[in-house]
């Protein structure tokens, strides 16, 4: 027996060693294997470099993050809870005392780059520098001149609530090491210009893949699953790979770039929660060219498989049952998955009358609820959350707009209600519950 354990100890010992090496030789790998950073002097400020600044801020969507709702734009603020405390961002204004006023060119393209402050504070990855660090100097510090263009707001940081040892910043240096990889974007060669412009806008600028990519156990992206989708703050972000059952691979250019564009594509749906902001706060305002490279580059995205049962149905029984005004002939209630006569009568009640019982949508495409990911995800994420917060793209559109319900339906109501659409429009079996409602009510 002695001998017996003497042997397990020793191949223990040997995983244990190989893994610790195999672990210093990436790290080390990373340090050596790293674009260097190039230091100089500031960029006199002009009203070209201001306006060139402005279009690439709203590229990388900076309001979203560093803009809370009425709040004055980039004083910070808006919050972040992750599974270990919460994360406030903070004010980019030029003001000097509470903001980036004192930092220079290299200072703001550090932050960037390397996620250190001027300060020599490591920051947390909720502030996207793992994929800014792809992006060209001549575009941070374009970036960087035009917030320094603005107004500066006297705003200071609201103190982060991290549990220990996450509260300890100097901790990020370590992970850093591991995770974070620091190198500009480089065109690849097997892709054409529109297509890398596209990687560049879709993974170093506007950071796709830090809400469509699902994260491992240290909060780093899975880059073997990059933009397989994933939930964020309680919505889900969906699948953008070309994969054509579960991603957006048989969506036509025009659909992808609709959608881009207005937050609407015909037979896919429409935008709500965080990519409605999106849209609203970023997409909207890409050039034609660029939207159309975007579009061009997701053809590109490997395809990775989803959860099976979530496909989209481009229509149903019961929706080809439907007239606009009247629902199809009712389904026997001891068979009925779909939320029963409560979810039916809820429906009638509260949505009919702008979505229809054929799912085309009054007044507005945006309401039209036919082929959109939805009402085909039995687990209802989003659904629960459009039905608790509303939808609101008046900042595309002005007509489009939907009602918080949260306030209106106990939980049961909002589950029933729930798995009627889902059975209704999408062919699933809803899996919401009163308790997965109750849970969607609470601060993300």
């Amino acid at each position: 027996m002695i001998g017996l354990r003497a042997r397990w100890l020793k191949a223990v010992g040997v995983v244990v060693a190989a893994g610790i090496v195999i672990v210093a030789a990436g790290v080390a790998w990373r340090l050596l294997d790293r674009d260097p950073e190039v230091s100089a002097a500031d960029v006199p400020s002009t009203p070209e470099l201001v306006a060139r600044g402005h279009y690439l801020t709203q590229a990388a969507d900076c309001t979203a993050c560093h803009t809370v709702p009425g709040g004055a734009p980039f004083t910070g603020g808006l919050a972040f809870k992750l599974p270990f405390g919460t994360i406030y961002s903070t004010n980019i204004t030029a003001d000097r005392d509470t903001g980036i006023g004192t930092w220079s060119d290299d200072d703001f393209v550090r932050a960037l780059h390397e996620g250190v402050a001027k300060d020599g504070s490591h920051l947390y990855p909720a502030f996207p520098y793992t994929s800014y660090t792809a992006l060209s100097r001549d575009d941070a510090v374009a970036i960087k001149a035009y917030l320094f263009s603005l107004p500066p707001t006297h705003a200071p940081a609201r103190q982060n609530a991290l549990s220990f040892p996450f509260n300890q910043r100097w901790g990020m240096a370590f992970w850093n090491l591991v995770f974070l990889d620091q190198h500009r974007f480089h065109a690849a060669p097997d892709m054409s210009a529109g297509e890398n412009r596209g990687a560049y806008l879709a993974t170093a600028l506007g950071h796709c893949g830090e809400c469509h990519t699902p994260r491992n156990l240290a909060f780093a992206m899975k880059e073997s699953r990059q933009f397989a989708g994933t939930v964020v703050t309680g919505w889900r972000a969906y699948n953008i790979t070309s994969d054509k059952t579960y991603g957006v691979g048989a969506w036509s250019d025009r659909q992808l770039a609709d959608y881009l564009q207005t937050g609407h594509a015909d037979g896919r749906g429409s935008a709500a929660g965080p990519m409605a902001e999106a849209v609203a706060n970023s997409l909207q305002y890409l050039t034609p060219q660029d939207t159309a490279a975007l579009v061009s580059y997701l053809r590109k995205v490997p395809p990775q498989t989803g959860e099976p049962g979530t496909d989209i149905a481009a229509t149903t029984a019961g929706m080809t049952a439907s007239t606009a005004w009247a629902p199809g002939p009712a389904k026997d209630p001891a068979k009925d998955s779909g939320g029963g006569s409560l979810g039916l009568h809820i429906f009638e009640g509260a949505c009919a009358s702008c979505h229809q019982w054929n799912g085309a949508g009054q007044q507005t495409p945006y309401a039209s609820l036919a082929g959109d990911q939805t009402v085909n995800d039995p687990a209802g994420t989003n659904l629960v959350q459009v039905l608790l917060a509303g939808a609101n793209l008046r900042a595309v559109h002005p007509t489009v707009f939907m009602p918080s319900f949260g306030k209106a339906y106990s939980d049961a109501e909002l589950a029933a209600v729930s798995n009627y659409v889902l059975d209704h429009f999408g062919g699933k079996s809803g899996r919401v519950t009163a308790e997965s409602v109750r849970q969607g009510r609470e601060p993300q």
